[in-house]
C-alpha cells in the first residue's frame, strides 16, 4: 500500500502494545500508520529464525498476561493465534533432588508434602491470598488510572470505583492488600512456608525482569503481576504461543491491516514533531516526514521524551520526573538450538513438569546473593535461570527430534563493571561468552549434558535488548513495577492517562498503566483515551473497556 503524507494517527513502534492501539484505532475508522525501525514487527514479542530450521522467541517467551478481552475484540484466533498451556515446572538441586510444581492440585499437595508436610497444609492459604489480590487488581487493568488531584468528573468516577472496590474488601483485607503491595516476596513466602526449595521456586516470579532482590520491598507485587493473567480461564496459568511469541504480534498486525491500517517497516522515528505545544507528526531517520494530529508512542517514557521530543517543548518539571523514572536493566536471554532433548537425571521419565519452567535455585538467600552481584555491576555467579523447552509442546519451533530451549537470566547488569568502569558499552562478545558459560554452569545442575546438545546459541545482554528492541537498559517492563511507579504514578503523576504535556502526543507502551508484560492493556487503554479525546468514544463500546 502506498504511503500517504498524512494520517489521523501515527504510532511510533510496532511492539505488541503499539499494534494493539493501532488495531483499535483503525477499527474505529481512523487512518493509522505504524512506523517500525526494524524489518519485522513485534518489538519484544517476536519470533525469528536465527539458526536454520529453528524458531526462537527472541525476547518474551511465554504468554499469560494478554487480556482475553483484547483477543476477543480483535478476533486474534481468526489470524492464527493459539496459546497452548504448559504443565507446571520444577526447581532442581545440586544433590540430585527437585521440587515439582504441578497444575493438578492433588499432585502438587503430594509433592509439597514430600518436602514439608507443614508447607503442604500452608499452600491453600497462600494460594487464596494470591487469588484475592488477583481478583482485586484485574478489573483495573483495562480501566484508566484516575488522577487523585483532579476534580474532573471522569477522575472522580474512577476514584469512586477504586474506593468502592477497596471498601468491598473489608478493613482487614484492605490492610493486607496495602501490606502485600509494599512488602517483599521473600518476607511473604517466609510467612507461609518453611522449606527453602519451595520458597525459592515460588519466588522467581517476584524478581523476573526487575532490578530488585527477593527481600526488596515491592517484589510481592511483581509476583502478583505475573499471576494475574490466564489461559483458557485458568487464572495464573501460562502457555506457549504456537509459532513463538511473534504469533501474537503477527495476529495483531493482521487485525490492524484488515481494518485498513498500514505498517511501514525499516522506518525509525528520529523526532516527534511539535509546534506551539501540539504534535504535528514525525520525522524519520531517513529524513522523510509524515503529518498527523495524533501520535502514539510505543517507546518507553524515557526514550520518547528524552530522545525524540525537543526538550524546549516540554515543561521542566515533567522532564525531571521522566528522568527519575526507574528503568534498570537486570536481565539477559539465551536462545538455544538443541540436537535432542537434554537429560534431566533427577526427573522421572517423561515427567510432565519438564514441559514447564525449570530452575536451579535452592533458597531465597541464594537468590539474594545473585542480586548482590548485580548491585556490584557483575552478572550473578549463580544466576536465577528460567528454562523452558517449548518445542516439546509446539513442534513448529524445531525440526523433528530436535528442540529449542529458551533461558531467561536474572541478574545481568546493564552497567557492566569491567576494569574499574561501569557502562552498558562494556558488553562485547567476550563478556557475552563469559556470561553464557556462567549460565550453562548453573543449568547443568538440572541437565548435565546441556553443552553436548547445543547446535547454536544466541546470547543477548541487556545492551543487545536495548539496541535491537529499543528497551531502555533492556528492561522488559519499560520501567520497574514498584509501588511508586504504578497506577496513577505510572509513568509520572498527573500523566497516568496516556496523554502528555504535548497535545496529541500519547504513550501506548508498557511505561504507561498498568505496566509491562505481553498484556496489550496499555495499548487498548491508550486507544480508548485517543478516541475519547477525538470525540469517537462511542466507537469503543463493546471493546476492552
Amino acid at each position: 500500500m502506498a504511503l500517504k503524507s498524512s494520517y489521523d494517527v501515527i504510532v511510533a513502534g510496532a511492539g505488541h502494545n503499539g499494534l494493539t492501539a493501532a488495531a483499535y484505532l483503525a477499527r474505529a475508522g481512523l487512518s493509522v500508520l505504524v512506523l517500525e525501525r526494524n524489518d519485522w514487527i513485534g518489538g519484544a514479542a517476536v519470533s525469528r529464525s536465527l539458526h536454520e530450521g529453528w524458531t526462537y522467541s527472541n525476547c518474551s517467551y511465554v504468554c499469560s498476561l494478554l487480556r482475553r478481552e483484547i483477543a476477543r475484540d480483535l478476533d486474534l484466533p481468526k489470524y492464527g493465534l493459539q496459546v497452548i498451556p504448559y504443565e507446571g515446572g520444577a526447581s532442581f538441586t545440586r544433590d540430585g533432588d527437585y521440587f515439582a510444581y504441578y497444575s493438578d492440585h492433588d499432585a502438587l499437595r503430594r509433592e509439597m508434602a514430600r518436602h514439608s508436610p507443614r508447607d503442604a497444609d500452608a499452600y491453600p492459604c497462600y494460594a487464596q491470598a494470591i487469588m484475592r489480590q488477583c481478583r482485586f487488581i484485574r478489573p483495573f487493568l483495562l480501566r484508566d488510572a484516575p488522577d487523585p488531584a483532579s476534580m474532573a468528573p471522569r477522575d472522580l468516577g474512577e476514584m469512586g470505583y477504586l474506593v468502592k472496590k477497596a471498601w468491598g474488601l473489608g478493613k482487614r483485607e484492605l490492610g493486607e492488600t496495602l501490606r502485600f503491595w509494599t512488602m517483599s516476596i521473600g518476607d511473604f513466602l517466609d510467612e507461609h512456608f518453611e522449606n527453602d526449595l519451595i520458597k525459592a521456586h515460588l519466588a522467581g516470579s517476584g524478581i523476573i525482569g526487575t532490578g530488585l532482590g527477593v527481600y526488596s520491598p515491592g517484589t510481592a507485587y511483581v509476583l502478583l503481576h505475573h499471576y494475574m493473567g490466564d489461559i483458557d480461564g485458568g487464572i495464573g496459568a501460562w502457555g506457549f504461543a504456537r509459532g513463538g511469541m511473534g504469533a501474537i504480534s503477527k495476529a495483531l498486525g493482521a487485525a490492524l491491516e484488515d481494518h485498513g491500517g498500514t505498517i511501514h517497516r525499516g522506518a525509525g522515528v528520529a523526532e516527534i514533531l511539535v509546534r506551539d505545544g501540539r504534535v504535528t507528526g514525525v520525522a524519520l531517520e531517513d529524513g522523510r516526514e509524515f503529518a498527523a494530529p495524533i501520535v502514539a508512542s510505543n517507546m518507553d517514557v524515557k526514550r520518547t521524551f528524552l530522545r525524540h521530543v525537543d526538550r524546549a517543548a516540554l515543561p521542566g518539571e515533567f522532564v525531571r520526573q521522566v528522568e527519575r523514572f526507574k528503568i534498570r536493566g537486570s536481565s539477559a536471554k539465551l536462545n538455544i538450538a538443541l540436537d535432542a532433548m537434554p537429560a534431566f537425571p533427577a526427573a522421572p521419565p517423561h515427567a510432565s513438569f519438564l514441559r514447564g519452567d525449570m530452575h536451579c535455585s535452592e533458597s531465597l538467600w541464594a537468590l539474594e546473593r545473585a542480586y548482590d552481584d548485580w548491585k556490584s555491576g557483575r552478572w550473578s555467579a549463580e544466576p536465577y535461570v528460567d528454562m523452558l523447552i517449548p518445542s516439546q509442546i509446539d513442534p513448529t519451533m524445531a525440526p523433528p527430534g530436535s528442540h529449542m530451549m529458551t533461558v531467561f537470566v536474572q541478574y545481568a547488569p546493564y552497567d557492566l563493571a569491567v576494569n574499574g568502569t561501569r557502562s552498558g558499552e562494556n558488553w562485547d562478545a567476550t563478556q557475552r561468552a563469559a556470561l553464557a558459560e556462567t549460565v550453562l554452569n548453573q543449568m547443568s545442575i538440572a541437565c548435565p549434558d546441556i553443552r553436548e546438545r547445543i547446535l547454536h546459541m544466541e546470547v543477548r545482554s541487556p545492551l543487545d535488548l536495548e539496541r535491537e528492541v529499543g528497551l531502555t537498559e533492556g528492561n522488559i517492563f519499560q520501567g520497574e513495577l514498584t509501588f511508586d511507579q504504578l497506577f496513577f504514578n505510572r509513568p509520572v503523576p498527573g500523566f497516568s492517562q496516556y496523554e502528555s504535556p504535548v497535545k496529541g502526543l500519547y504513550l501506548c507502551g508498557s511505561s504507561a498503566h498498568p505496566g509491562g508484560g505481553v498484556m496489550g492493556a496499555p495499548g487498548a487503554n491508550a486507544a480508548r483515551a485517543i478516541l475519547r479525546r477525538a470525540g469517537k468514544g462511542a466507537t469503543m463500546k463493546g471493546y476492552a473497556a
